[in-house]
């Protein structure tokens, strides 16, 4: 250090082992350069604690009073000040906490921080120069508790050249100036310094003024005794930290001091079809002090749904990200607080068991997602998870299990768990299933294809199928199901005749079982498999091929309903002439290529000569053509039979595919047909 002419006043240079130390801190925090008042008003917090307790332990000869921090601003002089009356420093001080910046150097400070952009410059001794990131020009006027100690004043423009001097400064504590660079002038503006402080200082423990009125409340809800708090006041901190926010379903009260210390409070929040509706509204504190509302790499990710506060003086701020996901202190606050929202939960299904199921459907989605994502919580949660049916009724897992296996346990002896995602879109489905004495359970999250998988891979001998999937006696087939009543050739020609009048967006495959009379003549579905890919791959889960491909349905012709009957009569009416002409014309290249394909079956392929090819080529093509034409005989009947296309577009209209033009021409045909 260098010595200046004037006795009184010093200057030199700051030590530090690189000369960029300002640059740096300048260009690394510029995104979040809002932060120096954090800093500063948190250093000027710590100095009146650290008197607080020297008074406590009667190392403080004079009476302290009631130490605050003031904040004032000169918007016209681009100035800001932060004053405390805590513990203030001696020159000695100064010169080993301002002077002296423990740094290596600038290039591996970069190298190992760079992903982080917020909280670290206070954790590495460097909160006053977070000042610098705003100004040109920084004075620190200082006077020590210690009454022999003379007040100093310590200046520097934004470089390693300080200068320090005697003040005139007759009352303990430390005086801020910052005098603002052009461009960061605009945090001088009164409602600019109100946001910062609102934002990062408003629960700090000691009292922040500005313009003469305290912004903070010094006892937030967090630090105080359950005990002593009312559900009232946990309610009204809520709306304060979320006030266009529906009131929250239950809150956690955090208290814990070993092994690692962690207080706050976390709400459950109304969450009904969004994941993403209200993430990063758990706010981090560390001892009163904002310190960021992103917290995935503290909580599991599905407690990132949650709303609250969490503090704690345990968690390293100042490292990667990669390494706070690894710290042992990380994992067991965040293993703490998975285990304290289950204990909730289930002291809830316990003790409270109708308020929970009153609030449940804004519940599951959560605790579906945590679930899916967490292990642990999967084993407790398996205890209070709800199944709600379709009359709204609510049964543990167990209990759920004991109402239904007896009447839906299938042939081969799988429990059977029937469910819709929408009670008005599958009524038709549900309300059969229900006739047939079976039980519907409502599962209708946006997770719940990944849902019903992963209970479908804890569960031995378990499956769910929604309830549209399929005809109910293939859902649960009790016995061997009996081949339908007609033909093969019949349902070959009623095939061609239904695929003439179903949608041509996506696939109908038309197939025909012996149903119940009263049961629909036809049914749509959509297979299970396909159907739940498609939705988890809509929503991720490494499948988006299935996304990709066209919807496929299941169209099934109920041989046993009295309509499907008048339709086999009619067709047998209309088209009787046509297609005995075709299937005669068929008989004999049919049978002539049978013959030829029974004496080229056990030869090799280069042992069938070249004309027996253009004969089995010609037979075949012959064949063909006749099909062709037996199949615009029967689209023909499907135009002209309107019972064809009604109780297709009936089983449409039921699973909701019948929109637009084709629906106009459904409601005219029924009126015709009234």
């Amino acid at each position: 250090m260098s010595e200046q002419n004037d006795p009184q006043k010093k200057g030199g240079t700051i030590g530090v082992t690189t000369n960029n130390i300002f640059p740096i801190i300048k260009k690394f925090l510029y995104s979040d350069h809002e932060i120096f008042l954090r800093e500063l008003v948190a250093n000027a917090v710590d100095a009146t604690q650290k008197l607080k307790a020297l008074a406590a332990n009667g190392e403080v000869a004079e009476e302290i009073g009631n130490p605050v921090v003031t904040i004032t601003a000169d918007s016209q002089a681009g100035t800001i000040t932060v004053t405390d009356n805590g513990i203030g420093m001696t020159q000695e001080e100064v010169e080993k906490y301002i002077n002296q910046i423990a740094f290596s150097s600038a290039g591996e400070f970069l190298d190992k921080y760079k992903d982080q952009i917020n909280n670290i410059i206070g954790h590495f001794g460097l909160g006053f120069y977070s000042s610098f990131m705003v100004a040109s020009k920084v004075e620190i006027i200082t006077k020590s508790y210690l009454s022999e100690a003379p007040a100093v004043k310590w200046s520097c423009q934004g470089d390693p050249e300080y200068t320090m001097e005697p003040a005139d400064k007759a009352e303990r504590g430390t005086q801020i100036i910052l005098y603002l660079d052009e461009e960061s002038k605009p945090f001088a503006e009164s409602a600019k310094i109100r946001e910062l402080l609102l934002k990062y200082c408003r629960f700090l423990p000691v009292e922040i003024l500005f313009e003469e009125k305290a912004i903070n409340e010094t006892q937030p809800l967090w630090t105080r005794k359950p005990a002593d708090l009312s559900e009232e006041e946990y309610l009204n901190f809520y709306r304060q930290l979320y006030p266009m926010q529906e009131d929250p379903l239950f809150y956690i009260h955090l208290n814990v001091d070993y092994p690692f210390n962690l207080t706050g409070i976390l709400y459950f929040p109304k969450i009904k079809d969004r994941l993403d509706i209200s993430r990063n509204k758990i706010q981090l504190y560390c001892n009163q002090v904002f310190v960021t509302d992103s917290v995935e790499h503290i909580v599991p990710d599905f407690l990132t749904l949650l709303h609250g506060v969490i503090d704690s003086p345990d968690i390293p701020l100042n490292v990667s990200r990669s390494y706070l996901q690894s710290d042992a202190n990380v994992k067991k606050i965040s293993t703490h607080i998975t285990k304290k929202v289950a204990d909730r939960l289930e002291e809830l299904f316990k003790n409270e068991r109708k308020n929970l199921e009153e609030k449940w459907d804004n519940l599951k989605l959560f605790i579906e997602y945590g679930m899916l994502s967490d292990e642990k919580f999967y084993e407790r949660a398996e205890k209070f998870y709800l199944f709600k049916n379709s009359d709204k009724a609510c049964f543990s897992f167990e209990e759920y299990k004991t109402a239904v296996e007896p009447n839906q346990t299938d042939k081969e002896k799988h429990l059977i768990y029937l469910y819709a995602s929408h009670l008005q879109e599958q009524y038709a489905a549900i309300e059969s299933a229900k006739n047939m004495g079976y039980d519907v359970l409502l599962l209708d999250t946006p997770l719940t294809a990944h849902f019903v998988n992963l209970l479908e891979s804890k569960w031995k001998d378990t499956r769910f199928c929604r309830v549209d999937a399929d005809v109910l006696s293939k859902l649960i087939a009790k016995e061997e199901l009996e081949k339908p009543s007609i033909s093969d050739e019949e349902q070959q020609d009623l095939r061609m005749a239904f695929e003439a009048v179903v949608p041509k967006e996506g696939h109908y495959y038309v197939h025909f079982e012996n149903l119940r009379p009263d049961d629909q003549p036809v049914l749509i579905t959509r297979s299970e498999f396909m159907r739940r890919y498609r939705e988890m791959s809509a929503i991720g889960g490494g499948m988006n091929f299935y996304g990709s491909m066209p919807e496929s349905f299941e169209l099934t012709v109920n041989c046993s309903h009295p309509l499907i009957q008048l339709i086999l009569e009619q067709k047998h009416n209309q088209t009787e002439e046509e297609l005995h002409t075709l299937a005669a014309e068929r008989r004999e290249p049919q049978s002539t290529l049978d013959d030829l394909h029974k004496s080229m079956e056990k030869k090799k392929t280069e042992e069938i000569s070249q004309e027996q090819k253009e004969e089995e080529q010609k037979l075949q093509e012959k064949i063909t053509e006749l099909e062709r034409q037996r199949r615009k005989v029967m689209e023909a009947f499907a135009g002209t039979c309107p019972l064809v296309g009604q109780v297709t577009d009936l089983a449409l209209l039921s699973n909701n595919l019948l929109q637009g033009q084709a629906l106009t021409a459904f409601i005219k045909r029924s009126l015709s047909l009234l």
